[in-house]
């Protein structure tokens, strides 16, 4: 696309367009959509957070995996003591089951699976029995929540997320307890004081880290219940084993059994529940509650107002999070898979077209080419720009419209006395009102535009008018190349020339769908030109907008990557924002104005259905989708396989430099920029995908964008060779 800028503000329709330039309202592009964006972020960032804690910082080691430490800390009147301890006084007090009581415990659901045949059982058999939850399964699963309480059980913590609360620092233990109680308020309005933390077993195998933790969430009011027979089913040891760990002892003090009601297979417990529960019946013992079983008064209550919405709200975030994996995930799928796509179907395109471009296009074109300059304070560099349109091998007039510059550009071209050189001057109207002034004081049928910034090989216009021999061709596309390339920002434009641009253009080429004829160097049939009435001014893109016309109208537009020109690149970040941004504004004027190419025939509806899809994907709807993207990438390394995230990142940045390696041989250019490709993935893939949303917003807002000129900086220079 062209790079020259103007000061004035074009309007985006024929009918403002008529009004004049005084009558132009300048309005300045909306703002608050970054707002907007960047709270859409934030929330997905919070989600992602909260949904990467919830599901990838899941402790599922078998109970036994913690390594206990020493003990000394513990009090020996605990270790001694019963299964529930209460720290919440001056001095621990612990509590036994009486005799003949059992307490039957189930850890770590619930599961959709084996929670509700575990409650049939119960049901069946009349027995009540406590459930320490995992906070994360009663927020997926409310339902079952709901049923238990209804049903007479009694409800525990077993945390969160399942995790070992000795070695957790105190912030996180608080934090599991309190998402686990909002959990329970939102599922069923309830809310416990019971807690068994994670990795425990008997009182008498409590560690000093288990202890602090114990001593902390006493301080916050919750009763410890460990335990006095642990199952064992999580082993999955078979059924006759899990009925004689819950029967190797003898008569004495009542029991607080253990087993699982989720967490994997549950089979072997469902059916040893079965023979178990009238087993011990049968033998006169009775089943409670915990807070039964010790004489305790029910620790579940009514939980307030307050936590019931926390915990609603907590539910379906979690719920909505779920959702937005789901959904970003195929939305990945998808993009990675059209990336690969568009990947192969480049460079398929490219190896074809450099075949197909060996052959000559008809007999050689010799007659004379009128050069438009379009110039605006092009003073720094303009005198480089037509001495290197006098250097060429093929016979051109140069006609340098002045578009009403303040810096002394006419007067420069002047007293230069170039030969076969005019100079026009008109009040500043704009580029695309200057170019129609040069289209209509050309003197030749073929037209080659050119921005002033641009300096042309010697072979450069021969190269550029031989596909006119095709009377079906009536535009050609050069190869435009960054002639300021130090620096990483140089550098970057420089591999986004070769490798974005040039392999879109032999893609587009060969599908015959060309959306854009750059204004640094372009060649058209004079006759056409005037039949679509010259370059348009609706749009801030008129190469884009005046190349679409000519597809339109039925004409062919090629590349012919030989004819080599070269333009400054913008310096800074300020001035490459700019620029992109007027370059992505009027392209979606561009595709807005020819959207009835999509429904056309012939060649409009190659440009309809191939160009502007094609521009619809890639420039505007991944680019949409980038900041996601990134946002997933870090959710990827943080919580889930970083080495899986980071070997795909790998993946996908190879063969960018794959593309790349192929995109340079194929221009002729050394390799050696391509060390700054990684890099470019961290700043300016970032800006240009942010200048295609502010684009995007702005056109949606209905704004209008200003011309602006670009800063030149005296780099221009007639270069020695390709």
């Amino acid at each position: 696309m062209s790079t020259a800028r103007r000061r004035r503000t074009p309007a985006p329709t024929r009918a403002s367009a008529r009004r004049g330039r005084r009558g132009v309202v300048r309005q300045r592009p909306l703002r608050t959509h970054w707002l907007l964006l960047t709270a859409l972020l934030l929330t997905l960032t919070g989600a992602l957070a909260l949904q990467g804690y919830t599901q990838h910082s899941f402790d599922d080691r078998p109970d036994q995996a913690a390594t206990p430490t020493s003990a000394d800390a513990v009090p020996a009147a605990v270790r001694d003591g019963g299964p529930v301890i209460d720290t919440a006084g001056p001095q621990p007090r612990s509590a036994t089951p009486g005799s003949g009581t059992v307490a039957l415990t189930f850890d770590d659901g619930p599961d959709p699976t084996w929670t509700p045949q575990i409650l049939d059982v119960l049901r069946k058999e009349g027995v009540h029995a406590t459930f320490f939850v995992v906070g994360t399964q009663a927020a997926a699963h409310p339902d079952l929540i709901r049923r238990i309480v209804a049903e007479g059980h009694q409800i525990g913590v077993h945390t969160f997320t399942h995790t070992d609360l000795g070695p957790a620092p105190a912030w996180r233990r608080s934090l599991e307890l309190r998402e686990t109680q909002l959990a329970l308020a939102g599922s069923a309005g309830v809310t416990s004081s019971l807690l068994r933390p994670p990795y425990s077993s008997s009182a008498d195998a409590l560690d000093d880290r288990e202890w602090d933790a114990v001593q902390q969430a006493g301080r916050s009011g919750y009763l410890t219940v460990l335990t006095t027979q642990d199952s064992e089913d999580w082993q999955r040891p078979g059924i006759p084993q899990i009925l004689k760990a819950l029967d190797d002892r003898p008569g004495g003090p009542g029991q607080v059994m253990l087993m699982h009601d989720a967490g994997g297979d549950r089979s072997q417990t469902v059916a040893a529940l079965k023979t178990l529960l009238p087993e011990l019946k049968s033998r006169g013992l009775r089943f409670a509650t915990v807070s039964q079983a010790v004489g305790l008064s029910d620790p579940v209550h009514q939980a307030g107002t307050a936590d019931r919405l926390q915990g609603t709200a907590l539910i379906w975030i979690l719920r909505s999070g779920n959702w937005v994996l789901t959904v970003l995930g195929w939305l990945l799928w998808a993009a990675g898979a059209i990336s690969v796509l568009r990947a192969v179907a480049v460079l398929v395109a490219a190896r074809r077209h450099k075949r197909l471009r060996r052959r000559p296009w008809g007999p050689p074109v010799t007659e004379p080419v009128s050069v438009i300059v379009p110039a605006y304070n092009e003073s720094a560099g303009i005198e480089a720009a037509l001495r290197s349109l006098l250097a060429s091998d093929h016979p051109v007039e140069l006609i340098v419209v002045d578009d009403g510059s303040t810096d002394g550009t006419a007067d420069l071209v002047e007293s230069l006395g170039l030969p076969y050189t005019r100079v026009i001057r008109q009040e500043n109207a704009g580029k695309p009102a200057a170019l129609n002034t040069g289209i209509a004081a050309a003197r030749a049928e073929l037209l080659v535009m050119v921005d002033g910034d641009t300096v042309f090989e010697p072979d450069a216009v021969r190269h550029l008018v031989q596909p006119f021999a095709d009377p079906s061709v009536g535009a050609v596309s050069g190869n435009a190349k960054v002639i300021n390339r130090g620096g990483l920002l140089g550098r970057w434009q420089h591999i986004e020339y070769v490798v974005g641009f040039n392999l879109d253009r032999r893609l587009f080429d060969l599908a015959e769908c060309m959306p854009t004829v750059p204004g640094a160097v372009g060649a058209f049939r004079r006759s056409a030109l005037l039949a679509v009435g010259g370059v348009g001014e609706e749009t801030l893109a008129e190469d884009t907008d005046l190349t679409m016309a000519f597809c339109r109208a039925g004409w062919r537009v090629v590349y012919e990557e030989r004819a080599k020109a070269w333009t400054e690149a913008p310096a800074s970040l300020g001035a490459l924002w700019r620029q992109r941004y007027r370059w992505c504004y009027g392209t979606l004027q561009a595709m807005w104005k020819h959207r009835g190419a999509l429904v056309q025939r012939g060649q409009a509806g190659k440009l309809g259905r191939r160009g502007l899809l094609y521009l619809l994907m890639f420039q505007v709807l991944l680019p949409l989708l980038a900041p996601v993207v990134d946002v997933f990438a870090l959710y990827g390394v943080v919580f889930l396989d970083p080495v899986r995230i980071i070997g795909t990142w790998a993946a996908f940045l190879l063969v960018q430099m794959l593309m790349g390696a192929y995109a340079f041989r194929l221009d002729k250019e050394r390799l050696g920029p391509l060390w700054s490709l990684p890099l470019q993935q961290f700043v300016y893939r970032q800006l240009m995908y942010l200048v295609v949303i502010q684009s995007v917003f702005t056109a949606l807002a209905g704004s209008r964008l200003r011309w602006q000129r670009m800063q030149r900086y005296g780099t221009l220079r007639v270069p020695a060779g390709g």
